[in-house]
Protein backbone atom coordinates (compact mmCIF):
# COMPACT_ATOMS: atom_id res chain seq x y z
CA UNK A 1 0.00 0.00 0.00
CA UNK A 2 1.20 3.20 -0.78
CA UNK A 3 0.21 6.54 1.14
CA UNK A 4 1.04 10.14 -0.40
CA UNK A 5 -0.03 13.56 -0.15
CA UNK A 6 -1.02 14.18 -3.59
CA UNK A 7 0.08 17.99 -3.62
CA UNK A 8 -2.48 18.58 -6.35
CA UNK A 9 -6.26 18.00 -7.88
CA UNK A 10 -4.06 16.92 -11.27
CA UNK A 11 -1.51 14.44 -9.37
CA UNK A 12 -4.61 12.62 -7.23
CA UNK A 13 -6.30 12.22 -10.65
CA UNK A 14 -2.93 10.98 -12.40
CA UNK A 15 -3.12 8.12 -9.67
CA UNK A 16 -5.70 7.37 -10.10
CA UNK A 17 -5.47 6.56 -14.18
CA UNK A 18 -2.39 5.28 -13.47
CA UNK A 19 -4.05 2.57 -11.06
CA UNK A 20 -6.88 2.25 -13.57
CA UNK A 21 -4.90 1.68 -16.26
CA UNK A 22 -2.76 -1.03 -14.40
CA UNK A 23 -5.81 -2.78 -13.15
CA UNK A 24 -4.22 -1.93 -9.63
CA UNK A 25 -6.87 -1.24 -6.50
CA UNK A 26 -7.44 2.65 -5.80
CA UNK A 27 -8.49 4.07 -2.72
CA UNK A 28 -8.92 7.96 -1.73
CA UNK A 29 -11.10 10.51 -1.92
CA UNK A 30 -11.82 12.45 -4.72
CA UNK A 31 -14.73 15.23 -5.18
CA UNK A 32 -17.39 15.41 -7.95
CA UNK A 33 -18.14 16.02 -10.91
CA UNK A 34 -14.54 15.94 -12.64
CA UNK A 35 -13.32 14.19 -15.52
CA UNK A 36 -11.80 11.05 -13.81
CA UNK A 37 -15.43 10.43 -12.14
CA UNK A 38 -17.16 10.14 -15.82
CA UNK A 39 -14.13 8.72 -17.18
CA UNK A 40 -13.26 6.16 -14.37
CA UNK A 41 -15.83 3.36 -13.05
CA UNK A 42 -15.02 4.07 -9.50
CA UNK A 43 -16.78 2.72 -6.50
CA UNK A 44 -18.13 4.86 -3.82
CA UNK A 45 -17.32 4.04 -0.16
CA UNK A 46 -20.25 4.27 1.94
CA UNK A 47 -19.01 6.48 4.93
CA UNK A 48 -22.88 5.84 6.86
CA UNK A 49 -24.70 9.09 7.86
CA UNK A 50 -23.39 12.52 8.21
CA UNK A 51 -22.73 13.48 11.62
CA UNK A 52 -22.39 17.31 11.76
CA UNK A 53 -20.00 17.16 15.34
CA UNK A 54 -17.67 13.90 13.86
CA UNK A 55 -17.31 15.68 10.38
CA UNK A 56 -16.10 19.10 12.13
CA UNK A 57 -13.96 17.03 14.63
CA UNK A 58 -12.75 15.39 11.36
CA UNK A 59 -11.35 18.89 10.15
CA UNK A 60 -9.24 19.16 12.88
CA UNK A 61 -5.58 18.11 12.10
CA UNK A 62 -4.60 15.97 15.21
CA UNK A 63 -8.08 15.39 16.40
CA UNK A 64 -7.99 12.95 18.70
CA UNK A 65 -10.46 9.87 18.09
CA UNK A 66 -11.48 10.74 14.81
CA UNK A 67 -15.07 9.50 13.98
CA UNK A 68 -16.37 8.02 10.87
CA UNK A 69 -19.12 10.43 9.22
CA UNK A 70 -20.32 10.87 5.63
CA UNK A 71 -19.49 14.31 4.07
CA UNK A 72 -22.00 16.68 4.04
CA UNK A 73 -23.91 17.54 0.76
CA UNK A 74 -22.51 20.71 -1.05
CA UNK A 75 -25.81 23.12 -2.02
CA UNK A 76 -25.24 24.18 -5.41
CA UNK A 77 -27.47 27.35 -6.26
CA UNK A 78 -28.88 28.86 -9.28
CA UNK A 79 -28.87 32.67 -9.41
CA UNK A 80 -30.75 34.99 -11.65
CA UNK A 81 -31.56 38.98 -10.90
CA UNK A 82 -35.00 40.25 -10.34
CA UNK A 83 -34.48 42.18 -13.83
CA UNK A 84 -33.86 38.64 -15.55
CA UNK A 85 -36.70 37.07 -13.69
CA UNK A 86 -39.14 39.95 -14.84
CA UNK A 87 -37.19 39.93 -18.55
CA UNK A 88 -37.43 36.03 -18.68
CA UNK A 89 -39.91 34.40 -16.76
CA UNK A 90 -39.99 31.16 -18.43
CA UNK A 91 -36.25 30.56 -18.86
CA UNK A 92 -36.41 31.47 -15.04
CA UNK A 93 -39.02 28.61 -14.82
CA UNK A 94 -37.06 26.31 -16.31
CA UNK A 95 -33.59 27.74 -14.10
CA UNK A 96 -35.33 26.61 -11.11
CA UNK A 97 -36.75 23.25 -12.45
CA UNK A 98 -33.11 22.00 -13.66
CA UNK A 99 -31.14 19.95 -11.50
CA UNK A 100 -28.90 16.99 -12.66
CA UNK A 101 -26.74 13.91 -11.01
CA UNK A 102 -23.19 14.39 -10.24
CA UNK A 103 -22.74 11.44 -12.25
CA UNK A 104 -24.53 12.67 -15.28
CA UNK A 105 -22.35 16.10 -15.03
CA UNK A 106 -18.99 13.69 -14.89
CA UNK A 107 -19.40 12.13 -17.86
CA UNK A 108 -20.19 15.22 -19.52
CA UNK A 109 -16.91 16.33 -18.39
CA UNK A 110 -15.38 13.22 -19.45
CA UNK A 111 -16.85 13.31 -23.12
CA UNK A 112 -15.97 16.84 -23.23
CA UNK A 113 -12.04 15.69 -22.18
CA UNK A 114 -12.14 13.02 -24.45
CA UNK A 115 -13.68 15.22 -27.91
CA UNK A 116 -11.80 18.22 -26.67
CA UNK A 117 -15.49 20.09 -27.23
CA UNK A 118 -16.79 22.94 -26.53
CA UNK A 119 -19.60 24.03 -23.75
CA UNK A 120 -21.61 24.60 -26.62
CA UNK A 121 -21.03 20.72 -28.19
CA UNK A 122 -21.52 19.59 -24.73
CA UNK A 123 -24.75 21.07 -24.25
CA UNK A 124 -25.72 19.78 -27.96
CA UNK A 125 -24.89 16.38 -26.48
CA UNK A 126 -26.49 16.42 -23.30
CA UNK A 127 -29.47 17.26 -24.88
CA UNK A 128 -29.29 14.49 -27.08
CA UNK A 129 -27.93 12.02 -24.47
CA UNK A 130 -30.51 12.43 -21.23
CA UNK A 131 -33.63 13.07 -22.56
CA UNK A 132 -35.05 11.86 -19.23
CA UNK A 133 -33.29 14.02 -17.25
CA UNK A 134 -33.59 17.27 -18.73
CA UNK A 135 -37.44 16.81 -19.88
CA UNK A 136 -38.90 18.02 -16.29
CA UNK A 137 -37.05 20.99 -16.55
CA UNK A 138 -39.71 22.23 -19.20
CA UNK A 139 -43.12 22.81 -19.88
CA UNK A 140 -44.56 21.01 -22.86
CA UNK A 141 -44.92 23.40 -25.55
CA UNK A 142 -40.92 23.60 -24.68
CA UNK A 143 -40.18 19.85 -24.44
CA UNK A 144 -42.07 19.50 -27.86
CA UNK A 145 -40.23 21.70 -29.61
CA UNK A 146 -36.52 21.40 -27.87
CA UNK A 147 -37.17 17.06 -29.00
CA UNK A 148 -38.33 18.00 -32.49
CA UNK A 149 -35.05 20.32 -33.22
CA UNK A 150 -33.40 17.44 -31.60
CA UNK A 151 -34.41 14.99 -33.63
Amino acid sequence: IEVFNHGSGETLASSMASAVQNKEPWFGYYWGPTVPLGKYDMTRVELGEYKPEVHQKNQTPDADNPGVSEFPAATVLTSITTDFKEREPEVAEMLSNMTFKTSTMSSILAWMDKNNATGEEAAVYFLSNNKDEWSNWLNDSARKRLANILE
